[in-house]
């Protein structure tokens, strides 16, 4: 059967316009050994490593139609850990451009990331009000920490206490957990709104929490000794839930620290080294603070004590003071840096500390651009200098209005505060002109100007080739809701907020900001016509025949005139709600109009009869255009999508991935090949038209199995008889899903084969794994799950099926040998998942002993050839040194020099003895 009618396929090419998502986080990262030059920030969907330097984009990260929510490169900076609003965290590599892992631990968006100190576990918190410790080598989760009644602001590992975590929540507590048992050991409760970020100081000696208020409070960390120091008594609402017996370390608060800024404090960040700490409010500043270390504060102690005694013997010779002026105290810690003075609102910072003491912030701000400050940490009157800003390439607000030029080489957007010229090829911006606040735009025929219509009801000419605005009429009261233009391309129609509909015509006349002799000519806009009307114009189009002009009003109708005397023709009725866009077709014979209550419309032009109403989208229709010489035609809506229509047979064509949020307008170029659209995520999104043809049963049915992939079969939560309470690191997903059922497919296919007396024909899935015999084929559906969702996908087999994979076991373990690691983990998870039902079943009392002794013996020879292997090349590499007197492996063994002294350096320092501090 033959195809009917046949459609080309459009598919996304790029996005620009944004520069920095609001959501997220910046991050600092290395790319190509180079610190300092790049920053990571998250664009909706994409993640965006930029070039401060250049101000260009070097990589791009993305996944699927998930917005970024939090980002954290590894301490090695090899990788990137990314969060999504889906739960899922997902780790890029910097070498090879793509995604090593995925852990898909929450059940809602990522709102806090952070690795421990070599890197190997991932902790983080979600809006679900769980921690997930993640483990990095073995791709899979390791806890799930559950006690927080509110959203996780922050997650962090101490770094002088192994496996312990710290987090903090709108809930208002501070918890310490411990992922070994885990279970949380230490709460803090002393604030009474929300903690909205946490961070650890000078290698865990000092604990700084941001809340609602304008301080910081401040917590001294002191390992809980059996002669511990005594500590000042105060006010006991500062004492813990939790006896300090139960605890390795104490946690007292010693003092506040008053920011200068105002509003809640919105962010906490930390340099790597843990010396400088910066945070910022509502209010447009970053204030700074650096954290001595003991040596220096002991320094600064003797020096302010030396002052006092000075002091004390001047003033009548009285020599007694506190006690408490002559101990340790926060000004002896803590010396408050530069304020960093912006711009604008911060969305987001984060600091590194170079060398020659050289501090670097990254700022990005709510209004999508980025900006470098350096500032010289050991000048004592420094100034935080701006060095690169990223901002040329994107509006600072949402985008509200696309339009194409003539030769669909030029794109034209407005904004709440400019209009930009973008080069359809290489997306980079060509001119930003200043206007106001834009709400419609057309290219003027010949593609050298632009009209545009601002929100106050002004029509501005626009030269593009200089960038600067030619004219500005008062066309309109009110808002100036649209711009299009004659058919014989001689002039245009506006139509406004009060009222009424304008015809203009264009004109060259001589240039006013010339002398009278010039004989330069400007474009310039005679007022011809005006049509008055009994409501809100929002909408308008003239048919291409030059015949009719349409007008959509704020009382839901659209009525039709004739061009040539104003006269009415005809009123389209139906819509529920304000019709707010429509286009007639090429050859005027069909309008199609979308709405407020969205539907969508198709009329004819002759008799104004409805031939379809279609409910096109979940939310308002804000964007309609035919295809130039078509009935085909795009629309776009409030709930992100971008769909084509046929409007012969009213059929829907294709979705394309659209916005993160709401699309706001679209545009069709001239030759029908590209599609552009603008939304609130502050992303223009370009299409192309590809030669790929589109069968629509072949869509239907695509769109019809991702609706269902997109729904769990097995329900959200992971339950098994006798568990209630089981909370696994991870949660379940579509992966799991299938990947039990090819379990479950490969036992039933692997017993049938063992079954026949011939084994002679292999079964077509089982060699569609390449396996011979039904080990390897068992082995091989195990070693394609991801690590992450192998346990959820055991977790889904019946005890039947656990029954049966377990009796294979000792055959695997013998012949496979190779893969003990995997079987080992099948093993130990059915055990632990399925203890007490494995145990009452005497027909696996064998099996099971069997197991443990085949993998027993297994685990024993694989440790063995390790040893052998590690130190034979070990008793290798002293020969060759010693006949050779070279050093192997010399760069490497520098670096790993360098970082046992740092970290020598570093315990040296935690087992110090802790002066007292008092407030």
């Amino acid at each position: 059967m033959g195809l009917t009618k046949q459609y080309l396929a459009f598919k996304p090419v790029a996005n620009f316009n944004i520069i920095a998502s609001g959501r997220a986080n910046v991050a600092f990262v290395t790319v190509g050994g180079v610190d300092g030059r790049f920053v990571a920030v998250a664009g909706a969907e994409q993640v965006l490593i930029w070039n401060t330097r250049l101000g260009e984009k070097a990589l791009e990260f993305s996944r699927d139609k998930q917005e970024v929510t939090y980002l954290r490169p590894s301490p090695d900076r090899k990788h990137l850990a990314v969060g999504y609003t889906d739960g899922v965290i997902e780790i890029f590599s910097f070498e090879n451009k793509q995604s090593v892992c995925t852990f898909p631990a929450h059940r809602s968006a990522v709102s806090a990331m952070n690795y421990d100190l070599i890197g190997l576990k991932l902790v983080t918190g979600g809006l679900d009000n769980d921690l997930v410790v993640s483990d990095v080598v073995a791709q899979s989760g390791k806890c799930r920490l559950m006690g927080h009644n509110g959203a996780i602001t922050e997650a962090r590992f101490m770094e002088r206490f192994h496996d312990v975590v710290v987090s903090s929540s709108k809930d208002t507590q501070i918890k310490f957990w411990n992922i070994e048992t885990q279970s949380c050991f230490k709460t803090i409760v002393d604030h009474r709104t929300e903690v909205w970020g946490i961070v650890l100081m000078r290698n865990d000696d000092f604990l700084i929490a941001g809340s609602n208020d304008s301080q910081l409070s401040v917590y001294k960390i002191a390992e809980n000794t059996s002669n511990p120091v005594d500590e000042p008594t105060g006010d006991l609402s500062n004492l813990l839930l939790e006896s300090e017996s139960t605890s390795p370390f104490r946690c007292t608060q010693i003092g506040n620290i008053q920011r200068s800024g105002f509003g809640r404090t919105m962010n906490l960040v930390v340099e790597n080294n843990g010396q400088i700490l910066g945070c910022h409010g509502t209010d447009k500043k970053i204030e700074l603070f650096y954290f001595y270390n003991v040596d220096e504060a002991l320094a600064r102690l003797t020096k302010r004590l030396k002052k006092l005694d000075a002091k004390s013997k001047s003033e009548d010779g009285n020599t007694n003071n506190r006690t408490a002026d002559r101990q340790l105290s926060l000004t002896d810690e803590i010396k408050r840096l530069p304020t960093v003075a912006v711009p604008e609102k911060v969305k987001s910072f984060d600091l590194l500390l170079g060398s020659n003491n050289e501090l670097r912030i990254c700022v990005t701000y709510v209004k999508n651009f980025i900006q470098i400050y350096t500032l010289n940490v050991a000048e004592k009157h420094a100034e935080a200098n701006a060095i690169h800003n990223i901002r040329q390439q994107g509006h600072p607000s949402e985008v509200r209005s696309v339009a194409f030029s003539s030769d669909s080489l030029a794109i034209a957007s407005g904004s709440g505060e400019s209009l930009k010229l973008w080069s359809r090829a290489s997306q980079s911006s060509l001119r930003t002109v200043e206007t106001g606040y834009v709400i419609s735009t057309c290219f003027v025929p010949g593609d050298r100007h632009v009209l545009v219509g601002l929100k106050t009801g002004q029509l501005l000419i626009v030269d593009i080739v200089t960038g600067e605005i030619i004219e500005r009429i008062a066309a309109h009261e009110k808002e100036l809701w649209s711009i299009v233009l004659m058919a014989d391309m001689r002039g245009c129609v506006t139509g406004g907020g009060d009222t009424t509909v304008k015809f203009w015509s264009f004109e060259l006349i001589a240039d006013p900001t010339k002398d009278d002799k010039s004989e330069v000519k400007v474009l310039s806009l005679l007022h011809k016509n005006v049509l008055k009307l009994e409501e809100t114009v929002l909408c308008i189009r003239v048919s291409h025949n030059s015949k009719y002009i349409a007008v959509a009003l704020l009382d839901s109708t659209v009525k039709i005139f004739f061009l040539d005397t104003l006269k009415f023709y005809l009123s389209l009725y139906g819509h529920k709600l304000p019709v707010l866009c429509m286009d007639i077709s090429y050859d005027s014979t069909i309008i199609v109009t979308g709405s407020t209550d969205r539907s969508i419309k198709i009329w004819g032009m002759d008799f104004g009869d409805c031939h379809r109403s279609l409910i096109a989208h979940d939310n308002s229709v804000m964007g309609l255009q035919f295809i130039p010489k078509t009935h085909l035609f795009f629309s776009c809506g409030k709930d992100g999508k971008l769909k084509q229509w046929d409007a012969d047979s009213f059929e829907k064509i294709i979705t394309l991935p659209a916005h993160v949020g709401e699309a706001h307008s679209l545009a069709v170029s001239p030759n029908g090949k590209y599609v552009v659209s603008c939304g609130s995520d502050r992303t223009l999104r370009l299409y192309e038209r590809t030669d790929e043809p589109l069968v629509l049963q072949d869509v239907q049915e695509e769109e019809r199995e991702e609706l269902e992939n997109n729904t769990l079969a097995t329900g959200e939560d992971s339950a098994v008889p006798g568990l209630p309470g089981l909370k696994l690191p991870s949660k379940k997903t579509i992966g799991s899903e299938k990947a039990a059922e090819n379990i479950l497919e490969c036992l039933e296919v692997s017993k049938k084969f063992e079954e026949e007396e011939t084994k002679s024909i292999i079964p077509p899935l089982m060699y569609a794994y390449d396996a011979t015999n039904t080990d390897d084929f068992l082995l091989a559906v195990l070693t394609r799950i991801r690590a992450s969702d192998l346990e959820e996908a055991l977790l889904l087999l019946p005890f039947s099926a656990v029954c049966e994979l377990l009796e294979r076991i000792p055959q695997l373990a013998e012949t496979r040998k190779d893969q003990t690691e995997i079987i080992c983990k099948v093993v130990l998870f059915l055990f632990r998942i399925h203890q007490k039902p494995i145990v009452n079943n005497q027909i696996l009392l064998p099996v099971i002993q069997n197991i443990i002794d085949k993998l027993q013996g297994a685990i024993v020879e694989l440790r063995n050839m390790i040893g052998v292997n590690f130190h034979g090349m070990q008793m290798l590499q002293s020969e060759v040194e010693a006949n050779q007197g070279i050093e192997l492996f010399r760069d490497a063994t520098k670096s790993r020099r360098q970082k046992d002294m740092r970290r020598k350096r570093k315990e040296a320092a935690a087992k110090r003895t802790f002066v007292q501090i008092s407030t």
